[in-house]
C-alpha cells in the first residue's frame, strides 16, 4: 500500500512538472495598444509660426532742410488725414540758399507730378480690374444657385479669392494714389518756402514765426514709431515718423522651399496662439517667387519662402492684435472627407512599402497598405484595410507576423 502511493505521488510530480514545463513553453500574448480604422476626414498642413504686418505703411520725410521743433505725438496716438499737425521744421534763411537747393526742390514737384500722372491710368485698370472680378462672382454665384452641378464649389471660392484679391489691390492703389497726391502737396509748399520771396509773401503764424512749414498727416491711422523726436537741424528726405492703419494687417509665414511648392493661392489658412480665444481664419494670398536662406536653431542651413496671407477674420474680433505679432499658423494643403484613415503610429515599412500589424481573433497579422495623405497624426488607407479593422499602434518587436496579442 505504501509502496502504491509512493509511486503515486512520484507520477503526480513527473506530471506537474512536465505541465510546467509545457505551459512555459507556450507563447503568451503579447500586451499591445490597438486603434479602429475609421471613416472621417483628414486635413494635411504646413505648420509654422508667423508674424503679422500692416499691409501698407507710409514714412513720413522732412520735404525740405530747417530746423525741427519738438514732435508731441507718440507711438499709438491716432492721426487723421489732412487734419493732425504731425511736425513743423522752420526752413533755413531763402536768402541763404542757392541755385542747386531751388533746382532740387523743382525738380521734387516734377518728379511728384509725374508720379500722380502714373498713378490715374494704373488706377483706371485696377478699379476695371476689380469690377470684372465682382462681375464673375456673381455669374457663377447665380448659376450656382439655380443649377447647383453646373458650377463647383471650387470654382465660387476661385472667384471669390479673385474678387477679393482685385479688391484689395484697388484700395492699395487708391491708398498710394492719395499718398502721391500729398507728397505732389509737400513738394509744391517746399519749394514755395525755398523762394527767396517766400519769406516776404508769407503770412506770420501763431509761434511767431513767418514761414514755419507745417506736416499734416497723409492718412488716417494710428502712429508707428517716431524716428525724430527731439528738436534738430534735418536735412531735406530725414525719416520722421512712420504711420499705417492697425487694422488693415497681414501674416508673414516663411516656411520651407520644399513646403511652399506644395502652397496655392487661396488656401486655407487656420492662425492660432495669437493672445486671442478664437482661431483666426486667413486665406493665402502669395507665395513669393524668390526664396531665401535662414539659419535654424539646430545651426543648419535653410531655404525659405515667404507665403502672404490675408485676414478674413473682421477687425473687431482682433483688436488686440497688432503689427509684428506673433501666430501659429497651419496652412492647408490638402483635404478629404469620408475617407479611409489610420494612425500614423500603426504604420512601418517593409521594405519600400508601408504596412501595419491587424489583428484579428487575436493573432496580430502583417498587412501592406496603399497610403494616400499623410499629415502628423493620421494616414489615407487607399488600399489593404477596411472600417473596423484593428491595428497595433507603436508595435514592438515582440509583435511579429502571427504573433497573439491582448489590448492592454
Amino acid at each position: 500500500m505504501k509502496s502504491f502511493f509512493r509511486r503515486l505521488v512520484t507520477i503526480l510530480f513527473v506530471v506537474g512538472v512536465l505541465g510546467a514545463i509545457v505551459y512555459g513553453l507556450i507563447p503568451q500574448p503579447v500586451d499591445v495598444d490597438l486603434a479602429n480604422v475609421q471613416q472621417g476626414s483628414i486635413r494635411v498642413t504646413v505648420d509654422q509660426d508667423g508674424k503679422t504686418r500692416i499691409r501698407e505703411k507710409y514714412v513720413v520725410s522732412a520735404p525740405l532742410a530747417g530746423r525741427l521743433l519738438r514732435i508731441e505725438l507718440e507711438p499709438g496716438d491716432e492721426v487723421t488725414a489732412g487734419d493732425t499737425v504731425l511736425a513743423s521744421i522752420e526752413p533755413r534763411d531763402p536768402e541763404l540758399l542757392d541755385a542747386r537747393s531751388i533746382a532740387q526742390a523743382e525738380a521734387r514737384v516734377k518728379a511728384a507730378e509725374t508720379a500722380v500722372e502714373k498713378m490715374e491710368p494704373i488706377l483706371e485698370e485696377v478699379a476695371a480690374a476689380q469690377e470684372f472680378a465682382e462681375s464673375e462672382l456673381k455669374r457663377v454665384r447665380d448659376a450656382r444657385a439655380k443649377s447647383p452641378l453646373s458650377v463647383s464649389e471650387s470654382e465660387v471660392e476661385t472667384k471669390l479669392l479673385a474678387y477679393r484679391t482685385r479688391t484689395a489691390l484697388l484700395r492699395t492703389t487708391r491708398h498710394n494714389q492719395e499718398i502721391a497726391e500729398f507728397e505732389l502737396d509737400q513738394a509744391k509748399a517746399a519749394l514755395i518756402r525755398s523762394r527767396p520771396q517766400a519769406a516776404e509773401e508769407s503770412t506770420p503764424s501763431g509761434d511767431g514765426n513767418g514761414w514755419n512749414f507745417i506736416i499734416r498727416a497723409p492718412i488716417d491711422g494710428r502712429v508707428l514709431r517716431v524716428f525724430q523726436e527731439s528738436t534738430a537741424v534735418v536735412t531735406s528726405g530725414t525719416s520722421l515718423l512712420e504711420l499705417g492703419d492697425p487694422t488693415d494687417l497681414e501674416v508673414e509665414i516663411d516656411v520651407l522651399s520644399r513646403d511652399a511648392v506644395k502652397i496655392k493661392p487661396g488656401a486655407q489658412v487656420l492662425l492660432e496662439h495669437w493672445g486671442g480665444e478664437k482661431t483666426l481664419q486667413g486665406r493665402v494670398r502669395l507665395v513669393e517667387p524668390s526664396a531665401f536662406t535662414k539659419i535654424s536653431t539646430l545651426g543648419v542651413e535653410e531655404q525659405r519662402v515667404n507665403a502672404i496671407v490675408d485676414l478674413v477674420d473682421p477687425p473687431q474680433d482682433r483688436t488686440q492684435l497688432g503689427d509684428g505679432f506673433r501666430v501659429e499658423a497651419r496652412i492647408v494643403v490638402s483635404e478629404a472627407t469620408d475617407v479611409l484613415k489610420t494612425p500614423t503610429s500603426a504604420l512601418f515599412r517593409i521594405g519600400d512599402q508601408w504596412a501595419v500589424f491587424r489583428v484579428l481573433d487575436g493573432v496580430a497579422h502583417e498587412t501592406p497598405v496603399k497610403l494616400g495623405m499623410q499629415n502628423g497624426l493620421e494616414a489615407e488607407v487607399l488600399e489593404g484595410l477596411s472600417v473596423a479593422d484593428q491595428v497595433v499602434v507603436h508595435p514592438g518587436d515582440d509583435v511579429v507576423d502571427g504573433a497573439a496579442v491582448v489590448a492592454r
